[in-house]
């Protein structure tokens, strides 16, 4: 019972639900763990495995984004909006478009994120009505700007490239997934700023007195939680091929879940970023085995719901069982 223990404490939820998932989904389907289908739920991930890492930085501090579904859609309508004008102006300058629209979308993603930012550093507004504010603004600008109709007109080569191409055989949204998550592995465990994130979730007060500049922390937190969902934005356009402003409905809960499953507390402080990438996995795994066994979308919200609830009930759990082991 002891050794159970240990490994629940250590390794947390996660492992045992990822062992529970394959279990059914192989038995439900013949084709679940085949090769091309594992391939297939890995590309599937990539968008949710960004904006769970960008979420992972929110909740690490303290607080959480309820924004990162409309800073997708922010990015994808404003990013196809620049770079349908912009092939309109210039059709013989390709790259230079694309590059236009990429460059459009990131900023304004990235700008609700510095809008957050600004609101919970500076302005002390809690990160549950500063974010839920933001969502409803950018989504309303979304709809403003395209009345609700997708944005067509983007160069064929962008989807091809960003949406359905590859880098020596692996798919683009899969290689800009593994180049981001190579990148933020290296700043949430080997730099300063990485240790100061937990550091402010930990404790904000002791963090301030030890001469860490937490409201810059804070800042940054929510910055890189819209990159991180604006990178999945131009992604998921590029693979839609259109600008759309409603999509990434689900990700707030989707991607809390998956940083809460995978151990990140809700109280701050307490995470590990490897742990966050398997977490998204999870989800892209249990949405593709609910697809396989036929079951409907509607349902699927609901599992994901219940995965949260029992993810945090776990959580709670968890430091239960910490403190009792650490009476003896």
């Amino acid at each position: 019972m002891r050794l159970i223990k240990l490994a629940f404490v250590r390794l947390g939820v996660l492992p045992f639900l990822l062992l529970i998932a394959v279990v059914i989904f192989a038995l439900l389907s013949d084709n679940f763990l085949t090769g091309r289908n594992l391939l297939n739920v890995v590309r599937q991930s990539t968008y949710l495995t960004l904006v769970a890492i960008g979420q992972m930085f929110a909740l690490l501090t303290g607080g959480f984004d309820l924004s990162v579904g409309t800073i997708l859609a922010i990015t994808s309508v404003v990013g196809a909006t620049a770079m349908a004008t912009a092939f309109v102006a210039m059709p013989d300058s390709i790259p230079f478009v694309i590059l236009i629209g990429i460059l459009a979308g990131l900023c304004a993603g990235t700008l609700i994120g510095v809008i957050n930012g600004i609101g919970v550093a500076v302005f002390n507004v809690s990160p549950f009505m500063m974010s839920l504010g933001m969502a409803s603004v950018g989504f309303g600008v979304a709809l403003y700007m395209t009345g609700g109709i997708p944005v067509y007109g983007m160069p064929i080569e962008f989807g091809d490239i960003f949406g359905f191409g590859s880098i020596y055989g692996v798919p683009t949204p899969v290689a800009v997934t593994l180049v981001v998550i190579v990148i933020m592995f290296f700043v949430v465990n080997w730099t300063r700023l990485g240790r100061y994130f937990y550091a402010v979730g930990g404790n904000l007060k002791a963090a301030r007195l030890s001469g860490i500049n937490t409201k810059l922390t804070l800042f940054l937190a929510y910055v890189f939680c819209g990159l991180m969902a604006s990178v999945a934005g131009i992604l998921l356009t590029a693979r839609l091929d259109t600008g759309e402003a409603n999509i990434g409905a689900t990700m707030p809960l989707e991607s809390i879940a998956a940083c809460v499953i995978a151990g990140v507390s809700l109280r701050g402080g307490i995470g590990r970023f490897e742990n966050v990438v398997l977490g998204a996995l999870f989800i892209g795994l249990v949405q593709n085995g609910m697809n396989l066994a036929r079951i409907e979308s509607y349902l699927q919200i609901v599992v994901i719901g219940l995965l949260l609830i029992l993810a945090v009930v776990a959580d709670q759990f968890r430091l239960k069982v910490i403190a009792s082991m650490q009476d003896y």
